[in-house]
Order: structure tokens, then sequence, then C-alpha cells
């Protein structure tokens, strides 16, 4: 009682500031009215692989259909852009540890039903020299939280880095996976908690997607029975308008035969 009084005062003279910029919202951890309808959340038909917008149902992207990625399903919760991209860079360059809270809920629901058929989360991992000069991982953050919500169990240091790489800024499709190749291993420790299980892989951005191959790739030679991606947000080719809709199916189903991307609007909301 005390408790509740005490925030309700700490509220009144030290109101609820956005995560995004300086504007007061009714709650704390949130987002205000004009951030919240820059937010491009992934609604509508998705490639089952990678979480890319598509035309309609049942479609897989190019670049999936082109070249299958070795995990067996994805998500993700918002396209790279605006708001989204500032909340995911404070995340990961600002020290703002505290945006995984609300990332995970965003998370949580992009996952859907698909969450609950989980055993294990782990995040990607970061190679110890850059872990020291960041002091910590964005991508445990995530997945630290998502757990929390979720009850799923964590395990942080299920994989890890064999050597550290290059930035991969700038680089093609093609030279981020080799640059990537066999960087990354299941940490022998933790072997038991791959073999047979079905791991749910967080990292905060999806690109080419070669991090999150070789993150796969890794679990596959531990014995992971199923691989399943899910990300904070997803570059997105711009080829095709594309609008929000509201999503009526998981991601997870079967094969899709056809292919056709589309792209986001400028500030299209949820």
């Amino acid at each position: 009682m005390r408790a509740n009084l005490w925030n309700r005062l700490t509220d009144l003279v030290y109101p609820p500031q956005c995560i995004a910029c300086p504007n007061e919202t009714d709650l704390p951890d949130g987002l205000c009215p004009a951030c919240w309808r820059e937010v491009q959340f992934i609604t509508g038909p998705v490639c089952r692989f990678c979480a890319h917008p598509v035309a309609a149902e049942g479609l897989t992207c190019s670049e999936c259909h082109r070249t299958p990625p070795p995990w067996d399903g994805g998500h993700a919760a918002t396209i790279y852009d605006g708001i989204a991209r500032r909340i995911v860079l404070s995340l990961k360059h600002g020290d703002r540890t505290d945006l995984s809270g609300i990332a995970a809920r965003w998370l949580a629901r992009a996952a859907g039903p698909s969450l609950d058929t989980v055993d294990v989360i782990a995040p990607i991992p970061l190679h110890w020299t850059r872990l020291v000069r960041r002091r910590y991982n964005q991508s445990a953050e995530l997945a630290r939280a998502l757990s929390t919500l979720s009850g799923r169990a964590v395990f942080p240091d299920l994989l890890s880095r064999s050597r550290a790489t290059r930035s991969l800024k700038g680089l093609s499709r093609e030279q981020r996976h080799q640059v990537l190749s066999d960087c990354i291993v299941a940490t022998p420790a933790r072997r038991d908690r791959i073999a047979g299980r079905h791991i749910l892989l967080v990292d905060d951005v999806l690109t080419s997607g070669a991090t999150l191959s070789a993150a796969t790739l890794a679990l596959r030679a531990a014995g992971a029975q199923r691989v399943t991606i899910l990300v904070l947000a997803r570059v997105v080719r711009s080829e095709i308008p594309w609008q929000p809709r509201p999503i009526e199916a998981s991601t997870d189903q079967a094969d899709h035969p056809a292919v056709t991307d589309v792209a986001p609007q400028q500030a299209s909301s949820i």
C-alpha cells in the first residue's frame, strides 16, 4: 500500500518518460503516442524462414527461396527503421539495457504460440574481447528478458565465439557468410542442453542472416532437433510498397512454393 502510494507520488514529481524521446508517458518503460505510431511492427503475410514481409500468404521471400537458411522458422518484431532502429542502437551501443523489457514484450508477440514449443532460449554470442569493450551482450539481455516473460529456460553461454571477427558493416551477403564461417561453436559444457532440443536463437537485428546461420550450424552440429530465430528488428528490401496488416496466421507452416517480396512504406503504423 505504502509502496503504491510512493510510486504514485514519484510519478507526479517525475512523470514517466518515453523510452525514445523526452515526451511524458502514462506508464514507465513505454512509448509516447507519437513514437508508437512510428514503430513499424511486422504484421500480415511474412516469409516463414526470415519474417520478411511478402505479398500474400503462402509465399517465401526471394532470398530464402534462392538460398534456404539452415534454421526451421523465423520471427521478427519490427522493421529496422525509425524508432525501432533508434531503440536497437540505444540497446546495442548506448548502455540502455533497460530497453530489454519492452523489447521482450515485442519479441514475445512476434513469436506467438511457437514460443510455447521452445526448450531453450539462447542469444547470439559476442567474442570475449568485444564483450569486455561493450560490457554486456545486447542479445543476451533480450534473451534473459524474454525468458523472464515466458518462463522458458535461457542459457546465455550456450554458444561462444571461437575467434574475433572484423566488422560486417559494408560487406556483401557472401562476404559476411565467409567472415563468420565456423566462428560460432557450441560451448562444450552446454552441449547436453542442445541435443534433441528446440532452440530459440535471439538477436537484435537480422540483415543478411550470416550470424544467425553460423549459430544455427553450430547448434545443428551439437544435435539440436529444431532451431527457430527471433529478432527485434529486421532490415527489409525496398522493391515493392508494403503496408502492415493484422497477423492472420503463424509463420511456422508448410514450405512455401512461390516468391514475392514486399517492403515498408515510410512511417507505417500498427
